[in-house]
């Protein structure tokens, strides 16, 4: 049985994916998980786990081959919901295909487990919706973990 589950474990990965219900939109506001910080290992004597610091990078990616968008806000909060910092000053405008990133330091901690990116953008009219994620990661010496979190629109 464990090595069924272990051989289905290994194969899923590889299945193609499942086409998504894409409808064109002209703006959203989008929730995206961010991990400064993930709990590990077994509880210390206090009762704690450890700790493993994780940068992470948020990427927009323009998925429309012929029109543009634009990024009017990109807030993170942290675990609290506490908004920690706005990274767009001024609007910013992505063309065709085009993709924009941001990013949060490895030593930067202050999201927490639960932290957020919430991303704003606009279109002159209906386009493919980008493509909004982070990469969260850790790269020292022989240890790396790297994955990604999908971004989800919400209502606003």
């Amino acid at each position: 049985m464990r090595r069924m589950l272990l051989a289905l474990a290994l194969l899923l990965p590889a299945l193609p994916a499942l086409a998504e219900d894409v409808r064109p939109s002209a703006g959203q506001t989008v929730y995206v998980p961010v991990y400064s910080h993930i709990w590990h290992g077994n509880l210390d004597a206090k009762g704690k786990p450890q700790m493993l610091l994780l940068s992470s990078m948020l990427a927009v990616r323009n998925t429309d081959p012929d029109d543009g968008f634009t990024v009017t806000s990109v807030r993170y909060y942290d675990t609290a919901g506490k908004m920690l910092r706005e990274f767009v000053a001024k609007p910013a405008r992505l063309g065709p295909m085009a993709s924009t990133d941001f990013f949060v330091e490895h030593k930067d901690d202050d999201g927490g487990t639960g932290a957020n990116f919430v991303v704003e953008w606009k279109a002159d009219k209906p386009i493919s919706p980008p493509i909004i994620e982070t990469v969260n990661a850790y790269f020292f010496g022989p240890h790396s973990l790297a994955f990604t979190s999908p971004g989800r629109a919400i209502v606003k």
